[in-house]
């Protein structure tokens, strides 16, 4: 601003008026101003002139698991949307199932005074966020829960889709349905585990260890699992992947297979309905996801005290072609 005032020939103080713009200052000298700031490439520091006036940085914070995952690229849009009808950008950033970078994460979005965050946790200690949320920083977990703090959560109904997609294919036959899943120490694929070991004693099928890989997977050890699965003397006739990665990880491994299995996959993805045979999949809305946890980061922020909120959003079976494979 000193460079700007030297060479309109103004005090700072006319500076500043004409940048927050205040009145009384003549138009001319305003042209003036405005061709200095142009001329010298001048950008106000929106956070810093926010803080001075003790109001809304206008940012958002959030931390997902993965930035370049189908899945949290919709949810990510979706709470841009929101956000900017509402005033605010988002700055975001990837955990990479990474405690230690959730916290880092979270606390510099803290340190740049975000007006809210939205997280997806990677680790089960959130402790360090009770002074920020103490100091008025609403904070919304979506995708799966905190682990020790009581905060607005958004969840999918993991349990319920898993019994779907077991019932499913029990009913076109399968007595033998293996389950892919992530991590078990990972919210999600811990409730979708829960839901396949309950949809198969609902199917009357029972539950059989040996059909199950927990992960965390990679192509390779999908690859292997198939194999094994394959060469049992009595083999899985059908899969559950118990989310986007893995069912793409099965369709790699099972590309030129002659008989496949069937293959139910939790989570929707681009160019499903198009592959041969088409993939069934247990969907949900990555979007709406995204929309119910902005929501309600903006409700505590038009001063929404409400005890926290648990909302769990439904999921449904689409059926395709790769799970209504007969036994």
């Amino acid at each position: 601003m000193n460079d700007v005032a030297r060479l309109a020939g103004v005090s700072i103080k006319t500076v500043s008026r004409v940048v927050n713009d205040e009145p009384g200052v003549h138009p001319s000298t305003a042209e003036r101003v405005l061709a200095a700031i142009d001329q010298l490439g001048f950008r106000r520091n929106l956070s810093a002139r926010n803080l001075r006036r003790g109001s809304s940085t206008g940012t958002i914070g959030l931390v997902l698991e993965d930035v370049g995952n189908p899945f949290y690229s919709g949810v990510t849009r979706a709470v841009e949307e929101i956000a900017r009808l509402r005033g605010r950008q988002v700055i975001s950033g990837s955990s990479d199932e990474d405690p230690s970078r959730e916290r880092e994460l979270a606390l510099e979005f803290c340190s740049r005074r975000v007006d809210g965050l939205l997280i997806v946790p990677a680790g089960l200690q959130h402790s360090y966020l009770v002074p920020e949320m103490r100091a008025g920083t609403p904070v919304v977990f979506l995708d799966r829960p905190a682990g020790d703090v009581v905060a607005d959560t958004v969840l999918v109904d993991n349990i319920g889709g898993t019994v779907e997609a077991v019932t499913h294919l029990a009913s076109h036959g399968h007595r033998r349905v293996a389950f892919l899943g992530d991590a078990p120490d990972i919210f999600t694929a811990n409730e979708r585990l829960r839901g396949y070991r309950e949809g198969c004693v609902r199917a009357g099928i029972g539950y059989h260890e040996e059909l199950v890989a927990m992960g965390p997977h990679d192509e390779s050890s999908v690859r292997t699992t198939l194999q094994r699965l394959h060469s049992m003397r009595e083999p899985a006739t059908a899969i559950v992947a118990g989310n986007n990665r893995i069912t793409v990880y099965i369709l790699r491994a099972l590309a030129g297979v002659a008989e496949r299995p069937a293959l139910v996959g939790f989570d929707d993805f681009e160019l499903a309905d198009l592959l041969s045979p088409p993939v069934t999949v247990i969907a949900h809305d990555a979007s709406a996801l995204g929309k119910a946890a902005t929501d309600l980061l903006f409700a505590r922020l038009d001063g929404d005290n409400s005890p926290p909120r648990r909302v769990v959003l439904p999921v449904r079976l689409v059926p395709r072609g790769s799970g209504e494979v007969h036994a």
